[in-house]
């Protein structure tokens, strides 16, 4: 998204302003460090994680020192005790400058800038750091800021952080390298000017909060680095042996020797083609029962290509898997699930019982030819019903699953619109928009829905091959977000999809938990006014993402009140089991200020709570699911839950 903003050259230089020596920016930069770490974390990219903001933005800091004396750019530092400091306009002009370069693309054909590869220093081992959470209002913003792009971003923190004016935000952003300051001001504009928020500890990474990393992954890391290192020991010394191991009289084949199997995977008269009724009457529904499709099954060159190419990608094509996926060969010869043209490519669709793998290439030739690979073992009738044709035009297309009868396309923010129909062609869906591919603020997400005679799917295509079911209902027993109830439940909470884009994801599962009564509140501060006359109720969903690889799914438990077009993520943590299968409880709580100005706490948790307890910053209990205590501003409190078996029950982190 950033690379259609920033340019990918140096930025054109500004008018030469005072030349400033290295001493008097570094005089700045010790002053100002704490302003200048902030605007870093702000630019870069929410994708990298808040850890790695954090010791990135400290990086890019600490970077901003110029080698030796330079002309400063005539941009204006407006605020007491940097206005007209040459030597602070310096320093931020550098950070901008990195910060943005840092959420760009690397490209196979350039080098990587030094801002876009992780930082060497600082580092810290064996902990996570991250700023401390803000109130309901700072999660709002935050939420809000990751749909803007990267000089979007740049512009609302150099109106909010440095107060320039437009015209200095302007400047300041060209000086940076970005192509189109107009069009990032523009999108700016779409956040509401909440700039005192950015002062919050929300913002901050100069005041962090340290977590372990995750210590089962470090103990198994050291376990295979230590085997690692064991078997390079013993192969070294197997190479040291006259006569045995690798040398000419050891059990290796000569150099030029085939492996059969290898070489029948790249036959295309050896791949598996399945006959189109053959899943009728099979045990599984899956995608080994899918028929062979498409208008090019018969052109061997073609086929040919893309098993070559699955075996020995060149250097000019480009390959992605998601994560937890291997891109090697197939050990044998793969199956055939489509051959044809869509739109304007050539496309492939194979499966070796692991793994889809799509190759596809120009009508025109071979030129930008692309491979991509995701993870589907243990995929059943409802994740093996569709796969990602291509895409073009903001749009996608997808290959069904033959037991879908009909198709559909709906926007999950308008639960009460209905489906649009969506013409089948042989298993081909027409194009319908695709969110992975939108830029800007989330105002839709349109899903595929698919029915197969038996039950109604919504998938939704977050931008790899597989796309997600769409569940809804108590973990361990969710069931189809296609529903009336499921869709009311998701309309809040669907412009969080995307932050599990590209994660390799298998299904996402939203979950009401609870709702919670508001205190004296006519108005939620999450979105537009609600109806006057009484206090109303805030819903309590948790969302979970669960992959393909089984680790890493993220969770994030959401609040939603009267009246609000989103719901605000009250908290978030990856690979824990809360809201899961294993362990569908959760707790978690914000600060939420009603209609007249009192601050509260709000809590809750899964409806089998007994009774929470809030400490430190705020001091309170109920014998129930749900707390309401009056706090202040800003105030910090730590949850613990007892559930009703008399277990305890930690807060959501």
């Amino acid at each position: 998204m950033q690379s259609q903003d920033v340019a990918q050259r140096p930025a054109p230089s500004s008018p030469a302003g005072p030349v400033v020596d290295v001493e008097q920016a570094e005089a700045a930069l010790v002053e100002h460090y704490p302003r200048l770490v902030r605007l870093a974390y702000l630019v870069l990219p929410p994708g990298l994680g808040r850890s790695r903001r954090v010791v990135t933005a400290h990086a890019l800091t600490q970077r901003a020192l110029p080698r030796n004396r330079t002309p400063a750019p005539v941009i204006p530092a407006q605020s007491t005790g940097r206005d007209g400091d040459p030597g602070y306009a310096l320093v931020r002009l550098q950070v901008l400058r990195t910060a943005l370069e840092a959420g760009l693309p690397l490209r196979r054909r350039a080098w990587p800038k030094r801002s876009q590869l992780p930082p060497l220093l600082p580092q810290v081992w064996g902990l996570k750091l991250f700023p401390r959470s803000g109130g309901a209002d700072e999660l709002a913003l935050d939420q809000r800021l990751s749909t803007l792009s990267g000089p979007a971003r740049a512009a609302y923190a150099l109106r909010g952080l440095e107060r320039l004016a437009d015209d200095g935000v302007r400047e300041a952003l060209t000086a940076a390298g970005v192509a189109d300051a107009d069009g990032a001001l523009l999108e700016a504009d779409g956040v509401p000017a909440q700039y005192g928020l950015l002062d919050s500890p929300e913002f901050d990474p100069c005041s962090l909060q340290a977590r372990p990393t995750d210590l089962m992954r470090r103990r198994q890391h050291l376990k295979a680095a230590l085997a690692a290192g064991a078997a390079l020991l013993v192969c070294g010394a197997l190479l040291g042996l006259p006569g045995e191991g690798w040398g000419p009289d050891g059990a290796a084949a000569p150099p030029y020797a085939r492996n059969p199997a290898a070489q029948a995977a790249l036959d295309p008269a050896k791949l598996t083609r399945v006959d189109p009724a053959a899943w009728q009457s099979s045990a599984r529904t899956d995608f080994s029962v899918w028929p062979t499709r498409g208008d090019l099954t018969g052109d061997t060159a073609l086929l040919r290509r893309a098993l070559a190419v699955w075996a020995r990608p060149g250097e000019r094509v480009q390959v992605s898997a998601t994560p937890g996926t291997l891109s090697g060969g197939p050990a044998g010869p793969p199956q055939l699930l489509y051959a044809g043209t869509v739109d304007a490519a050539r496309v492939v669709i194979l499966y070796d019982g692991l793994r889809i793998a799509r190759y596809a290439e120009p009508k025109d030739g071979t030129q930008g030819a692309a491979l991509d690979f995701a993870r589907v073992d243990g995929a059943g009738r409802a994740e093996a019903s569709a796969v990602v044709l291509g895409r073009a035009d903001g749009n996608v297309r997808y290959l069904t699953a033959p037991w879908v009868s009909k198709a559909g396309e709906r926007d999950l923010l308008k639960p009460g619109s209905g489906a649009m129909n969506l013409a089948l062609t042989d298993g081909v869906t027409a194009p319908l928009a695709s969110p992975a591919l939108r830029s800007g603020p989330c105002t839709s997400w349109n899903v595929l829905q698919l029915a197969d005679g038996r039950r109604t799917r919504l998938l939704s295509d977050l931008g790899e091959l597989v796309p997600a079911r769409l569940t809804s209902g108590r973990p361990g027993s969710p069931g189809e977000a296609s529903g009336a109830k499921a869709l009311r439940t998701w309309q809040p909470y669907a412009c969080s999809l995307g932050t599990v884009r590209s994660a390799g994801v298998r299904s996402v599962n939203a979950w009401a938990f609870n709702e919670q009564p508001l205190p004296d509140a006519s108005e939620a501060r999450w979105g537009s006014p609600r109806p006057q006359g009484g206090g109303g109720s805030a819903a309590w969903v948790c969302t979970r993402a669960e992959t393909w690889r089984g680790g890493g799914a993220r969770v994030l438990a959401q609040f939603h009140t009267p009246g609000a077009r989103y719901g605000a993520v009250a908290a978030k943590a990856e690979n824990v089991p809360a809201c899961g299968a294993r362990d569908p409880h959760v707790l978690t709580g914000v600060l939420w200020k009603s209609e007249a100005g009192d601050w509260y706490l709000l809590a809750a948790g899964s409806r089998e709570t007994a009774s929470i307890r809030a400490t430190g910053g705020v001091s309170g209990s109920a014998r129930s699911s749900v707390l309401t205590v009056p706090a202040e501003q800003g105030a910090r409190a730590e949850l613990k839950g007892t559930l009703r078996d008399g277990r305890s029950l930690g807060g959501l982190r």
